[in-house]
């Protein structure tokens, strides 16, 4: 008998650190870990202890005995990682590099941002010997991606946080959530304070489409649903047109699914969630009873994980269709599934649209429509949505072996109400920071901010998550990418090239005191954290949000 990992699974590697054997992959020191989908378990090594079940911070990982029909098909995708990533032993045991081992008594480092790759270099830096860090958000809640990101329906993937927790007993962590910088402190102002910043401020815009017609009105990206129906204040009052009975989503990766699988979930189901009560509201009036999803390329280059994929086969009262000419074995598609390199996720991905393409519909009252090889030429309306125009693409392969989608001739109209956008999240530029417009991030080296006229890095201020590499990986992939940045911080503190600060230890909060008088801290947000679930408890869910500022502030008195 063995362990399985599950879909709910962060990446975060937690579980890596506490198995015997060495039998979870790929780990942070192996190649495939930035980019693999989840972590896999060895069923022939597992020795059935469990100590990665309970190690678990989202309850991702069963035992097979456990296992439910649903929970099967991880089984195969568990073995099949290993049969494409045998198991080679370790000549020696890894050994911790000497940066983490000196003493960094007095070293001050200042985070910016409060989601993942923030509180993971948070609890990096506080784990070696007499760092302090302090923590500062713009939002009065903190956690980020997880809070805003996650839909509500995948609460064990919240639970991630519980480990970020523990930094509130940490006498050298302070955090200051309703801070913003460049606002109440600007970047200069944190330099002086700290030998070192690290800005963790994510990608919280998003990229364009470029089709004509994307801004009418019922056009909108789904940065801005995801944001509306989580709860983030900074769109609270947004609308979305719902009368109609069609939506397209246009986009095929995790954050598409999440659109179209909201959209059409009952929302008595929705009200055990901690979905926000605008959006519930808004749900329980929806007419929408289809949602078309459109990939531009093939099953095999769908940007979803599978276990997202496999989540959407068991939903109720919903018809998951794909339609078997999209998914059909073209020659290049078979030539890709044969190459020795193709990780066994993409074969499963095609494997699994073809199955529920062969399946069929079963007659359910709403309809999720996966369509594959389809791209938006134009969105169609005078004032507002009225239709999406499509163009059915083939696949072909670059000289470097890319394989890119191109238009035919072939075209075809939807008529719809609404479109929801979500080809990929894009950073934000930060005041006083260099920024790559291109890539939507600001520019470093490993993490190391870059001066992109000098090509040298700027001393003391680093990057981490989704604005040091671009919106990639899962919450637990921004673990290897905090870590890899502040071991950068650490030889370069050592290395005598981090600036000395210029102002006494205290001289921070007293900034933030005069200029954010409402600043929460670690203990403020507990109260906060405590009072939405007992809200919640009242009405049978894990927590209600609070959205405004009037109602968090209410919290703490």
């Amino acid at each position: 008998m063995a362990f399985v990992i599950l879909q709910p699974c962060c990446n975060d590697a937690t579980c890596i650190d506490v198995c015997p054997v060495d039998c979870i992959h790929p780990t942070p020191a192996e190649a495939p870990f930035m980019r693999t989908e989840m972590l896999h378990i060895d069923p022939q090594t597992c020795i059935d202890c469990g100590a990665c079940a309970e190690a678990c911070p989202v309850e991702a990982i069963k035992s097979e005995d456990d296992l439910n029909i649903e929970d099967e098909p991880y089984r195969a995708l568990n073995a099949e990682y290993f049969d494409r990533h045998p198991l080679v032993a370790d000549e020696l045991d890894p050994v911790a590099p000497p940066w983490r081992k000196a003493d960094y008594s007095g070293m001050r480092v200042a985070i910016v941002g409060s989601g993942p790759a923030a509180f993971y270099a948070a609890r990096e830096l506080v784990a070696v010997k007499g760092a302090s860090v302090e923590m500062f958000d713009r939002l009065f809640t903190p956690y980020g991606l997880v809070r805003y990101g996650v839909a509500p329906d995948h609460p064990d993937t919240k639970a991630v946080t519980d480990i970020f927790k523990t930094l509130a007993m940490r006498k050298t962590f302070k955090l200051n959530l309703g801070v913003e910088i460049g606002t109440h402190i600007t970047h200069e102002e944190l330099v002086e304070r700290h030998h070192a910043v690290i800005y963790a401020v994510g990608a919280s815009s998003d990229r364009k489409l470029g089709v004509p017609g994307e801004d009418l009105l019922g056009s909108h990206t789904a940065t801005e649903f995801v944001a509306w129906y989580n709860g983030h204040p900074d769109y609270a009052d947004r609308s979305f047109d719902l009368s109609g009975e069609r939506a397209v989503v246009v986009g095929n990766g995790n954050v598409a699914l999440d659109v179209a699988r909201i959209l059409l979930t009952d929302p008595d189901e929705l009200e055990r969630t901690d979905i926000a009560d605008h959006a519930l509201a808004a749900l329980r009036n929806s007419n929408i009873r289809e949602v078309v999803v459109l990939g531009r390329r093939g099953a095999a280059q769908a940007s979803y994980t599978n276990p997202e994929m496999l989540a959407l086969r068991h939903l109720p009262d919903i018809d998951l269709i794909i339609d078997s000419g999209e998914v059909a074995t073209d020659e290049l598609t078979q030539a890709i599934l044969d190459a020795d390199d193709t990780e066994p996720s993409v074969k499963s991905k095609v494997t699994f649209a073809q199955e529920i393409a062969a399946a069929g519909a079963a007659g359910r009252p709403k309809r999720l429509i996966l369509r594959y090889l389809t791209s938006p030429t134009d969105i169609v309306g005078t004032d507002r949505v009225e239709k999406v125009r499509l163009t059915r693409n083939r696949l072909e392969q670059e000289s470097d072996g890319a394989v890119v989608a191109r238009p035919t001739d072939v075209t075809e109209t939807i008529d719809t109400g609404l479109v929801l956008r979500a080809v990929g999240y894009r950073g934000v530029a930060v005041p006083d920071l260099p920024f790559d417009i291109s890539r939507g991030v600001i520019p470093n080296a490993g993490g190391r901010v870059v001066d992109p006229a000098t090509r040298t890095a700027i001393p003391g201020v680093y990057v981490a998550g989704w604005i040091k590499r671009g919106p990639s990986g899962v919450i637990g992939t921004n673990k290897k990418c905090a870590t890899d940045t502040v071991d950068l911080l650490l030889q370069d503190y050592l290395a005598g090239v981090l600036p000395t600060p210029s102002h006494g230890t205290d001289s921070i909060a007293a900034l933030v005191t005069e200029r954010q008088p409402n600043v929460i801290d670690f203990a403020g947000w507990t109260a906060i954290d405590s009072a939405e679930k007992a809200a919640g408890k009242e009405r049978k869910r894990p927590r209600v949000k609070f959205v405004d500022e009037q109602t968090i502030m209410a919290a703490l008195s």
